[in-house]
């Protein structure tokens, strides 16, 4: 009796250790899956990247003049020259850097579309940034228009004395901690929505 329960009792711990090497050897092909796809970005061709230029930017939602918007027109209005821009990754490493830019408040876009506010305490409106591959990026009317982020959000036409790449017009914050998850290539569109 003693050597069965013995002999059982073996069987369930080497079940138990084959259960539990098995989701050792589970676990690790699948983390390294899904950094290895988070890591990887599609790289574009020459010709693709082509595809996703825009020549104007639509500001359109809640807004009372919806606006097209060419690099012309963003050059007939207040534009701000920005020395030393940095470009960072997710982890804060510096990804790219511009010596010198220029480009358009996106605060002041929004003026001129002005946001349809029923009176000065109807604040609650969010502004979708979107490129053409639809990346988005978001803001809230505060953080524009009630913080230091509105001085600091751009809609750019410009690098180093020459037109942007990846499309004719992107959108940077550049006082964010991180300043690539808000950094908009191919910048299609402006949208304002209310919070409902």
């Amino acid at each position: 009796m003693k050597t069965k329960n013995y002999i059982l009792i073996l069987l369930v711990a080497f079940s138990c250790t084959m259960c539990n090497s098995s989701k050792k050897e589970d676990v690790v092909p699948t983390e390294k899956v899904s950094k290895t796809d988070n890591d990887k970005h599609a790289v574009l061709s020459a010709a693709d990247s082509l595809k996703l230029v825009n020549h104007e930017i639509e500001v359109k939602g809640d807004v009372e003049f919806p606006l097209q918007l060419s690099v012309d027109s963003l050059k007939n209005m207040k534009v701000i020259t920005i020395d030393n821009l940095k470009i960072t990754g997710k982890n804060g490493e510096v990804k790219r850097e511009v010596k010198t830019c220029k480009g358009v408040l996106l605060k002041d876009i929004l003026e001129k579309a002005k946001i349809k506010q029923n009176d000065h305490k109807d604040r609650n409106f969010y502004i979708v940034a979107r490129a053409s591959d639809d990346y988005k990026a978001t803001f809230s009317w505060a953080e524009l228009f009630n913080n230091p982020t509105g001085e600091n959000t751009f809609v750019l036409f410009e690098e180093n004395g020459k037109p942007v790449k990846n499309g004719e017009m992107i959108l940077i914050c550049k006082n964010d901690i991180r300043t690539g998850p808000r950094h908009v290539y191919w910048l299609k569109s402006i949208e304002v929505y209310k919070v409902k």
